[in-house]
Formats: structure tokens, sequence, C-alpha cells
């Protein structure tokens, strides 16, 4: 947990992000060279060479390691949904979050398929954030003890970190958000969520327009925005990237809503992600829009939607692989393979 030493609660957050480490050049360098005279063309794996010289330089040593990865899902429930914003009943979060515990849901399958720990971290489930159309969904006390919360996902020794969520209505949250971010109103960021018709979708416009009106004037600080229109899952994976950067552990985010709790850093920041692998870009139109103002390059487009961190999960799948390509293979000298004729 943070320990508020100053005024406000947000003061030592602001603290930690000013003092960031940076990437280990060294450990980047050191991948570099192996993998120069490992038995393949230059650059003939692609981006899968240029993940393992990011995973080197954040863990900050070479060969990086992928021994230890973590799938950490962060459930919140919201206010809002009484503004008839999703497809689904607010309930069907703490179901899911038993669904997730029996083995039944999506991500644990991908876990099991790659090899990754999943925990499941339930944020007062039965006490929803308030409806952000007419008030904030968090104080700035129980905003930071919750992003305090969700910093305690990096411990345990974890090598390499995926960020995803669950919670019913928390698409537009996200879309309020990063309006109150990177600017534009409710038509350039809300989208269909878990489904939402026609007269869902024009319920969640209203109620991003009705909450950026409501907290007008109050928007501009990131931390404070994060607060006003934000959620107790957004705010505990903002804490975790955070941590995970601190304690040099590499992070992949998911998909829209997560990438709403990263862009509250990048907000106070744009280098407060560069540890970051965005994993997927997600088919809730505004995800392209929110990782294009960031300056993020995706690694898989699978027309995804589901959250509950499946898109970074399979990307783990793929770090993992390009780890394992860049330890196992043999060099030209092991192989007695000639090299290219100069």
């Amino acid at each position: 947990m943070v320990a508020s030493s100053s005024g406000l609660p947000f003061d030592d957050f602001r603290a930690l992000v000013a003092k960031m480490p940076g990437p280990d050049e060294a450990a980047a360098a050191a991948v570099r060279t192996r993998d120069a005279v490992l038995t393949k063309p230059a650059g003939s794996l692609g981006r899968l060479e240029s993940l393992v010289e990011w995973l080197a330089a954040w863990q900050a040593k070479a060969p990086p390691t992928v021994n230890r990865p973590l799938v950490a899902i962060f459930a919140g429930n919201h206010g809002v949904t009484a503004q008839g914003v999703s497809a689904f009943p607010a309930a069907v979060t703490r179901q899911m979050v038993d669904n997730f515990a029996a083995g039944g849901a999506a991500i644990n399958q991908i876990c099991l398929a790659y090899d990754l720990s999943l925990k499941v971290y339930d944020l007062a489930l039965d006490l929803p954030t308030g409806d952000i159309t007419h008030g904030s969904a968090l104080d700035e006390a129980t905003c930071a003890a919750t992003m305090a919360f969700g910093m305690e996902s990096t411990a345990g020794g974890i090598d390499l970190l995926c960020i995803g969520e669950m919670g019913i209505g928390n698409t537009t949250v996200a879309a309020a958000i990063f309006a109150a971010l990177f600017g534009g109103g409710a038509d350039d960021w809300v989208g269909p969520g878990t489904g939402v018709d026609a007269a869902g979708m024009g319920r969640k416009r209203d109620a991003v327009t009705a909450a950026l009106t409501w907290h007008t004037g109050h928007l501009g600080d990131p931390l404070e925005a994060l607060g006003r229109v934000g959620g107790r899952e957004i705010a505990a994976m903002t804490g975790a990237i955070l941590a995970a950067r601190i304690n040099r552990v590499p992070v992949i985010v998911d998909g829209y809503v997560a990438t709403a709790a990263a862009a509250v850093l990048f907000a106070m920041d744009p280098g407060a992600l560069d540890h970051c692998l965005f994993g997927h870009v997600s088919a809730e139109p505004a995800h392209a829009r929110a990782l294009a103002h960031m300056g993020k390059t995706p690694l898989l487009n699978l027309g995804m939607r589901l959250g509950e961190g499946t898109g970074a999960a399979l990307a783990a799948g793929i770090v993992k692989a390009a780890v394992r390509l860049h330890t196992g293979m043999a060099t030209f000298t092991q192989a007695g393979v000639a090299t290219k004729e100069t």
C-alpha cells in the first residue's frame, strides 16, 4: 500500500510517476548481440525479436524470463448501470467472478493453454461506485486506496503482468475517461460494449455526455478524472501498471477498458507506458482511436471484445514463445551453420 505522506492522497502517485525508472539499455543491447548470431537471417522473426528486447529492457536482465507470468483480473460494479447502459444486469459481474473461480470462463482456458497464473480481485462488488451522471464514482481517498490495492498485484516475484477486468457498465465509464483525457465527446468514444442495441447506445451516449457536463471543470487532472468518472477496477489497474513500472515488471494491457486505466498514466507522462505492450486492438470501435492517440501498436487484431484479460493472455503466449526462441535457438557457431558471406 502507498502511505500518504503529503496533503492529498493522489500526491504520492504523482511522486511515483515523477521518479519512474527507465529501460536498462545494457540488457537490451545484450539481447541484440545474441540475436545477431542466432541461426536465422537478421530480422527474420520480425516483431518477435523486438519483444524480447523490450522485455529485457524493462526486466533489466538478459536474457529475460517469463517464468512467473500473472493474469490479474480486477472486478468492479458501477452505479451508472442504473442508466440502462448495458445489455446485462449488474449482477453478472459477481456471476462471472464466480465463473472465473470455477474455471469456466474463456480466460481460464487461455491461461491453461499458455501456463499462465490467474488471480481475480473482487473490488467491493456489493458496493457499486457512484453514478457518474450526477456525482463522482469515487472520492479521492477511496480512489487512491483502490490504486494502492491494485499495486499489490505485482508482489510475489512475478516477471510479467497481464491486466484485465470484469465490470458491467465499464465500457461506458471507459468512454467517459477517454473523453476527459483526450477530448471529444460521447460520439467519439461510446461503442456497443457487451452488445447493446441502438436504444442502449443512445443511453450510453447520454450517460457519458451527462457525466462530462456534470464534472466540467474538474477533469483536467488525470487522477481527478479517474476518481470522478472512473471505477474501482480501472483505478486498481492504473495502480498495478504503475507498481509494475517501479518493480521492473513488464505489462501486457488488454482491451478498451484496461487501456483506459493505462491512459490515465499516459496523460500524466507519455513515457509512463513504455514498459507496456498492448496485447490487442479490440472490436470496440474507439479502442483503435485510443491506441493511436497514445502512439501504441497492438500485437494482435482478432476482432475480440470480451475483456477479462483474454487479449493480453493471448499476447503473453506469443511473448513466451519469443523468449523461448531467443534463449533456445543455437548460434551459428554452436550449430555449425555457415554465416552469410560478406
